[in-house]
């Protein structure tokens, strides 16, 4: 029996108590063997119709009531017969129907992710969107359920497309010049512009592929910064809660704290880090270690400086983060001083290293220390909500974090050999034959086909698709 013509099987839900338990099937057999299971339903039951009916064991014993639903191909899920059982969700009884099922010899237990890959398979869905489901079964914050759905429904498909058929177009058009000069005269017009275009797209699609990690695995921000700066207190107060142990004693962290939030939809982590300080105790040692480990794997580092830190001193502080982004924020604003912040005086102060990951926001707060860093206090809230309104601006730039299309790192590896060839493409369009221009397009069509799911190999199917659940 191959692949395609072997009926699967798999739970749908989660294998725990619930309301409701699914026992999907699909296949040939499917009807024949989802009416093994509820007899009741007619022999050729309505597609699309919910029918309330018993489920029985091989002797014919009642084990549940629930809903029957059959979804004839090719419009199903898969693009084959398709029958769902809804019935009560207890684990043991949704065992149990699901080796009733099995006892078929034409049924054979669904691989991870297998109903999605034969939707693939039987082009009810492109790549993209397959791809979305796994984004949207695994989505953990608002953002990244919006933009999988927005993918799931074609969003990414859609630009996809409208690189791919103008490069398909291309491609046909130099072939034809190649193939039949007299009939295809001219057809190679403008060949050169048209390349750098579509060059020009790839680029703008794969650029967003910073974008996309953020939404799916979220963003990384510490509090760092020299011991007694209030960090924890402002760590306290931006996750909403009493995480860190706060004392006036200094280095009162000794490892660094961690709190999901999630801001405007975005997934953030935050971390609270030991103060950095010269001739630290043994175990405190130990923590400003971790700090510093920590603050070159985070996407954003706010420096909290406690008040009247000079501007030598806070420049220090910055290099600690080495390349990651940093903002700059005087911690402890409820406590009044009598002299000025210097770092406040300095006017000729560095100006902001923008972010990988997307433009500076004219926040006022800066890579560098700026000449007037924003005030915050964890204890009284005073400038929090700027600052996580900062944080937000220095991660995302512009725009709303659902929106993004969800490039992923696959997306932006075939995106980049998809650039390149049109880059030679283009170069050969001005010193080099047709031949070559049009083996190049070709090329950069073949990656392309990777995204959408036109020209993809069975190993990157395999891939793909083992992260995705059994029964999805």
């Amino acid at each position: 029996m191959t692949p395609e013509s072997a009926t699967i099987v798999a739970l749908a839900t989660a294998p725990a108590a619930g309301a409701v338990g699914i026992l999907r099937v699909s296949g040939p057999a499917a009807l024949e063997v989802g009416r093994g299971l509820a007899p009741g339903v007619p022999a050729s039951p309505t597609p699309r119709h919910a029918y309330l009916t018993s489920f029985v064991d091989a002797a014919g014993a009642v084990l549940d009531e629930g809903l029957f639903l059959y979804f004839q191909a090719p419009r199903s899920f898969t693009g084959e017969d398709v029958v769902e059982l809804h019935a009560h969700g207890s684990p043991r009884l949704l065992r149990l129907l699901l080796a009733r099922a099995l006892e078929d010899a034409r049924v054979r237990p669904a691989l991870p992710g297998e109903f999605t890959r034969r939707a693939f398979l039987h082009g009810r869905i492109d790549l993209t969107r397959a791809e979305a489901v796994a984004d949207l079964v695994a989505a953990d914050s608002e953002a990244a359920v919006r933009a999988a759905a927005a993918g799931l429904s074609g969003a990414l498909a859609e630009r996809i497309r409208a690189l791919e058929l103008p490069l398909r177009e291309l491609h046909a058009d130099l072939e034809g010049v190649l193939n039949f000069p007299d009939e295809a005269e001219g057809a190679d017009a403008e060949a050169g512009s048209r390349v750098a275009a579509l060059r020009s797209a790839a680029e703008a699609l794969r650029a967003e592929v910073g974008r996309g990690r953020l939404v799916r695995q979220g963003a990384r921000v510490a509090l760092y910064g020299p011991v007694n700066a209030g960090k924890s207190t402002l760590f306290n107060r931006l996750v909403g809660e009493a995480r860190a142990l706060v004392d006036d004693e200094p280095g009162t962290t000794r490892d660094a704290l961690e709190a999901r939030v999630e801001w405007d939809g975005l997934g953030v982590t935050l971390y609270d880090t030991a103060g950095l300080r010269e001739a630290p105790g043994r175990v405190e040692a130990l923590g400003i270690a971790r700090t510093k480990e920590l603050l070159a794997a985070v996407d954003l580092a706010v420096l909290v400086l406690p008040p009247g830190t000079s501007r030598d001193e806070a420049a220090s502080w910055t290099r600690e983060a080495g390349a990651t982004p940093v903002l700059t924020v005087t911690g402890k604003c409820d406590v009044m001083t009598a002299a000025r912040n210097p770092v406040e005086d300095d006017t000729n102060a560095a100006s902001a290293v923008p972010s990988p990951l997307g433009d500076a926001a004219s926040d006022g707060m800066s890579a560098l220390p700026s000449p007037t860093p924003p005030r915050v206090s964890g204890l009284t809230g005073e400038g929090v909500d700027a600052l996580r309104t900062s944080v937000l601006s220095r991660l995302w730039g512009g725009g709303t974090p659902s929106a993004v299309a969800l490039v992923s790192e696959r997306h932006a590896d075939a995106l980049r050999r998809t650039a390149e060839a049109l880059g030679r493409a283009e170069e050969a369009s001005r010193v080099s034959t047709l031949e070559v221009l049009s083996g190049e397009v070709g090329l950069a069509l073949e990656a392309l086909g990777e995204v959408s799911g036109t020209s993809v190999s069975e190993a990157l199917l395999d891939t793909l698709f083992q992260r995705f659940c059994i029964g999805k």
